[in-house]
């Protein structure tokens, strides 16, 4: 970074400027530090925030696979790297202790949870999509129409998925005969 002389007189008269107002600059530093020395050594991964569609650009640091720090991306066109606070608390979404990582099932009429396998999951939600589908699509309206569909399943998109995965889903989704499609993002 280079400093003119200018601007080295700008910052050292402000800086006692502050300091003869009773500012203690020694916290800042010291954050400063704390910041650095977080992310010293962290592999940088620009992103795209999953909240919104917005499509905020984030800094994802990680060491040895895991995230020691977010931030707002200050070269990213959209946000300049400012973030909402669900943005800036990404950072909790990816460390939190107490996240689920594994699919949970609550059998009918129970009480509790169970932690099940993933291919339990799936084939669990594959049967019961089938046989409503199955019960419930309808070949023609009341006027007698064909309409092909299904009234009874509905889909919420997520601001996580890129273009690509949002249009494969689509294709998914209307391949079944669903007509209730609903992102997120307008919700």
């Amino acid at each position: 970074m280079e400093v003119s002389r200018r601007d080295f007189l700008k910052i050292s008269l402000g800086t006692v400027f502050l300091s003869a107002l009773g500012l203690d600059l020694e916290k800042t530093k010291a954050y400063a530090k704390e910041l650095e020395l977080k992310i010293k050594g962290a592999r940088e991964t620009l992103t795209i925030c999953p909240y919104c569609s917005v499509g905020c650009g984030i800094i994802v640091y990680t060491k040895e696979g895991r995230v020691v720090n977010t931030e707002g991306d200050p070269d990213h066109p959209i946000n300049e790297g400012a973030l909402c606070p669900k943005g800036a608390s990404l950072f909790q979404l990816a460390e939190n202790p107490y996240r689920v990582k594994r699919p949970l099932y609550r059998a009918p009429y129970e009480s509790t949870w169970q932690e099940v396998s993933w291919d339990f999951a799936f084939e669990r939600i594959a049967k019961l999509v089938k046989e409503t589908r199955d019960r419930t699509f309808l070949n023609r309206n009341g006027n007698g129409q064909i309409v092909n569909r299904v009234e009874s399943i509905a889909h919420v998109g997520s601001a996580a998925l890129d273009n690509e995965e949002c249009y494969l889903l689509q294709k998914f989704m209307r391949a079944l005969g669903l007509v209730y499609i609903e992102h997120q993002a307008r919700i």
